[in-house]
């Protein structure tokens, strides 16, 4: 079973695409994924690591490297389902460029965040609940249903954007080869919804367009009532590309590294036994010793 750790990590911290990767290869790891804030001068060292066979990069993450002229590498700079027309066009430009590097330095997918919902972020109000424990309470219940009743009034006019820019990217997709995977976000009001995600791959039923499940954003969206994790992780099974592997402390505090949090991973065991991309994505300040302790505990709940 193998892991990649993503440069997310540590790439803010080097000066060179050489350092970045012999720092993660004295964690054990052999693989990685690129990160969304890779600047465009470390990629000749990561290029230079890769051709002389020191690493693998099993996926990228988008927008990688990042945009020239962007002020800081993010996932959400642009995104396929943005109600502003040159934002879309935006978001596919650069997507586009992401996959094509993604091919030109050997990666076989893409993970991707295809955007959130133009209305008022109600998700922190259900947080705070939460924390008062008041979780599932009237006043919970009345927040959460007037969150839905926003969020799917406003979706409708952007869920035909993501499928147009999608659409567009379909062609990219399979010149290179290379997988997109549309990424679970742990808020409300991020598209898609698990339900939305399974009627757009049924949809477009492509080799190339799947779902990358982010454990840690699961957890967070079981933990605040929206879904049943381990029962969603089943239905999308199917298009699984990859995961990323981080932990949880209830309700959002995530990207800790097990077994520092509350996840279950035992139950998700025989979906990361399938033949996908297994990734850890640490908060950026972690220390080097706590990732390969979460290494050694996840490859000895999982390999055996």
């Amino acid at each position: 079973m193998h892991f990649a750790l993503t440069t997310r990590w540590n790439a803010g911290r080097h000066s060179s695409g050489e350092a970045i990767i012999e720092e993660i290869l004295d964690l054990g790891f052999d693989r990685v994924e690129l990160g969304y804030d890779l600047r465009i001068d470390l990629v000749p060292g990561v290029q230079a690591m890769v051709r002389n066979g020191c690493i693998t990069v099993d996926t990228v993450h988008n927008f990688c490297p990042v945009p020239v002229g962007a002020p800081r590498g993010h996932p959400e700079i642009y995104t396929l389902s943005d109600p502003d027309r040159r934002t879309r066009a935006s978001a596919v430009e650069h997507t586009g460029r992401t996959i094509r590097f993604a091919a030109e330095i050997g990666a076989k997918a893409v993970v991707l965040h295809a955007g959130n919902v133009d209305m008022p972020r109600m998700t922190d109000r259900l947080v705070a609940l939460y924390q008062e424990g008041k979780l599932y309470t009237p006043a919970y219940e009345r927040t959460k249903l007037k969150l839905q009743m926003k969020r799917e009034k406003k979706v409708r006019k952007q869920l035909p954007h993501l499928y147009a820019s999608l659409e567009q990217l379909l062609p990219v997709l399979e010149e290179c080869r290379v997988r997109l995977g549309i990424e679970n976000l742990p808020t409300w009001e991020a598209i898609p919804t698990e339900v939305e995600i399974e009627q757009l791959l049924k949809h477009f039923n492509s080799d190339y367009l799947g779902y990358w499940h982010d454990i840690g954003h699961a957890q967070v969206r079981e933990n605040l009532g929206m879904i049943n994790h381990e029962r969603w992780l089943e239905r999308l099974q199917p298009w699984l590309v990859g995961m990323h592997i981080h932990d949880v402390q209830p309700p959002v505090f995530d990207h800790l590294m097990p077994p520092n949090g509350k996840v279950d991973f035992d139950r998700l065991k025989r979906f990361a036994q399938l033949d996908i991309f297994r990734v850890f994505e640490p908060i950026t300040m972690e220390e080097p010793n706590a990732i390969a302790r979460a290494k050694q505990f996840i490859e000895d709940k999982w390999s055996h």
